[in-house]
């Protein structure tokens, strides 16, 4: 496979699972029938999300024709995020608070969209409401982790978006996005550090790099 075709994908798959994080945060009141044990899990899994400031770690993704890629992590709320990808893939997404850049290093280009018209200002803002999940279609219990499978059928297309979380401590692990052809981006995340103060260098688009549109 080319880079360019790895290139295209990993960006495919960075605003898919962007796209699972904007409907698992903009669902409406929850009406699927949960029991009490159930319930209660999403509302731990709810207070482990809005006590994050801080995040950072390593992150692998599997694309849905068996390219992989991965990468380092940053997250800092409300409003910040950084995803470095490693060689052979150059490639930087990176929000300030404001604007959302997706920098290619390799040909030099960078596009900007605001990050209030797309899925991240869910992820990135000061506290969400997972207990809001009238697209829940499914809670899936096992010994070490708990998954949440949502509908997808929004303005993004239909498909289905599987949210994977250790069944103890309730942090997120690792998310699948399934779009309308059937087709699978995983992203699992590792290595990762809660509350440790972010650097600010970080989160800093270059805002007059060539080619930025």
């Amino acid at each position: 496979m080319t880079f360019d075709k790895v290139s295209r994908s990993t960006r495919r798959g960075f605003l898919a699972s962007s796209v699972g994080f904007a409907l698992m945060a903009a669902a409406g009141p929850a009406y699927a029938a949960f029991t009490p044990q159930q319930t209660d899990a999403l509302g731990k899994i709810n207070s482990y999300f809005n006590a994050i400031r801080t995040m950072q770690g390593r992150f692998i993704q599997f694309g849905p024709n068996g390219e992989q890629s991965d990468g380092v992590f940053f997250i800092s709320r409300p409003g910040k995020i950084r995803f470095h990808y490693s060689p052979p893939v150059k490639m930087d997404v990176i929000c300030d608070g404001n604007q959302v850049a997706v920098r290619d290093s390799k040909v030099m280009t960078q596009d900007l969209y605001p990050l209030a018209k797309t899925p991240l200002r869910y992820l990135l803002a000061d506290r969400i409401d997972l207990t809001s999940a009238d697209i829940v279609r499914q809670l899936i219990e096992e010994p070490d982790l708990i998954s949440l499978v949502l509908k997808q059928d929004s303005a993004f297309g239909d498909g289905s978006l599987k949210l994977i979380f250790d069944n103890k401590t309730f942090e997120l692990r690792q998310w699948v996005v399934t779009d309308a052809q059937g087709l699978d981006t995983s992203v699992a995340v590792y290595d990762v550090e809660i509350g440790r103060p972010a650097d600010p260098k970080n989160f800093k688009i270059d805002y007059y790099l060539p080619n930025s549109k």
